[in-house]
């Protein structure tokens, strides 16, 4: 253990990542490993795909004085040594590591020509590419967005708002996370977007100019964005430590790796107790927190506290003008109660502005930030495998 400030590295500079960092600069010296140099906002990028925002921030805002941004990526952890090998070539040693590589999008076990044809937008990357493709497109072409979490609700509004010809395919009904009455909200939505909406329905094949379903059905499309699935990187369960199917770290409720007290996890690509909490940005900030407080607490010699916090509920953005809210108790249980319109688009998007100032708070004044608490209620202490891909907002 260092003699001096102890050593932490953070992988990831996400909502997690970044706000951890924030935290920890108390009481430690922090270096986030990002493969970007400029922080991404996730919940952006489909504007970022129309041209309707930036989707991006500047970590020298972003980051509190002292933290390290090293601008690189993490391709092996070692915690035998307490080391993490870099694609660089080097290496960066540690005394405590925060896991926050957070999500991706996944399309492995899809149909075939997905890799090659499909557009995702989970990655910045993703939607520089998928923006370069909008900008030649004939107003009068079809584009295809499968799935219909909120991502894909989120996308295909974006798309019509502005004149896009736009179809949704799901293979359930559309947001499958929604009660009935934001559901019936969104559906009016698109429906005033004139999306057509294709549910119960898979795709089974992609090609450069459209698609088939599990009919045989075969239809035209110029773009097809693919928002049907979210992963994980594969650097935890390549690196040896413990995870569940889908990737995620497995960890105890204090968010502590079931394999070393060095490694703690946040955001997404946690799996506290084998029961991973619902991927958003809700959660990520929460939990970078609660990570950042696990270490605090080893380094005082403190037994850290365990994961408890809450949801409010799911907010979907349906172009610039309309949203749709619905709330959920803090177990993240929906409630019937649910806004639409345009209060539910200024509610939306305050509370994506609200995240970014949260990050911006923590930075000047490291413990500054709380959150809601109340919801975790884990059936299970030990950590259990789980294979459910949630939607990511």
């Amino acid at each position: 253990m260092s003699t001096t400030r102890p050593r932490v590295v953070v992988i990831g500079g996400g909502y997690a990542g970044t706000v951890a960092a924030n935290r920890m600069s108390r009481k430690a010296a922090v270096t986030v490993v990002n493969p970007r140099p400029h922080f991404v906002q996730r919940t952006r990028l489909h504007q970022f795909a129309l041209g309707n925002h930036h989707a991006s921030g500047d970590y020298r805002t972003l980051l509190a004085k002292g933290v390290d941004l090293l601008v690189d990526t993490a391709t092996r952890i070692e915690p035998g040594t307490c080391t993490v090998h870099l694609a660089s070539g080097g290496t960066v040693d540690y005394d405590y590591l925060v896991y926050a590589v957070g999500s991706t999008a996944t399309r492995r076990s899809t149909a075939p020509g997905v890799e090659e044809f499909a557009f995702p937008v989970a990655e910045f990357e993703h939607a520089e590419r998928l923006k370069f493709a909008l900008a030649g497109l004939d107003h009068d072409s079809v584009v295809t967005v499968v799935g219909s979490g909120l991502t894909g609700l989120e996308t295909a509004g974006e798309l019509a708002e502005p004149g896009h010809r736009v179809r949704l395919v799901c293979s359930g009904v559309i947001g499958p996370m929604l009660s009935e009455k934001a559901r019936a909200a969104t559906y009016e939505r698109l429906e005033d977007l004139q999306v057509e909406v294709i549910e119960n329905a898979r795709v089974t094949r992609v090609g450069p100019d459209g698609f088939t379903l599990d009919d045989n059905t075969a239809l035209e499309s110029a773009i097809t964005v693919w928002t049907a699935g979210f992963g994980v990187p594969e650097l935890a369960r390549s690196s040896g430590l413990s995870t569940d199917a889908l990737g995620r770290l497995l960890t105890d409720e204090t968010l502590t790796s079931i394999d070393t007290d060095r490694v703690i996890a946040a955001g997404d690509c946690a799996a506290p107790s084998g029961e991973p909490v619902r991927m958003a940005c809700q959660s990520a900030l929460p939990m970078g927190l609660a990570a950042a407080d696990t270490v605090l607490s080893r380094i005082a010699g403190e037994e850290p506290a365990n994961l408890d916090f809450g949801f409010n509920g799911v907010g979907v953005s349906l172009g610039r003008r309309v949203g749709v809210v619905q709330f959920h108790e803090r177990d993240d249980t929906p409630k019937e109660q649910a806004y639409s319109g345009r209060i539910a688009s200024t509610i939306k998007d305050l509370g994506l502005k609200a995240a970014m100032a949260g990050l911006r708070v923590e930075a000047l004044r490291p413990g500054a930030v709380g959150f809601p608490r109340g919801g975790r209620h884990p059936s299970n202490t030990g950590a259990r495998p789980d294979n459910t891909e949630r939607s990511v907002r």
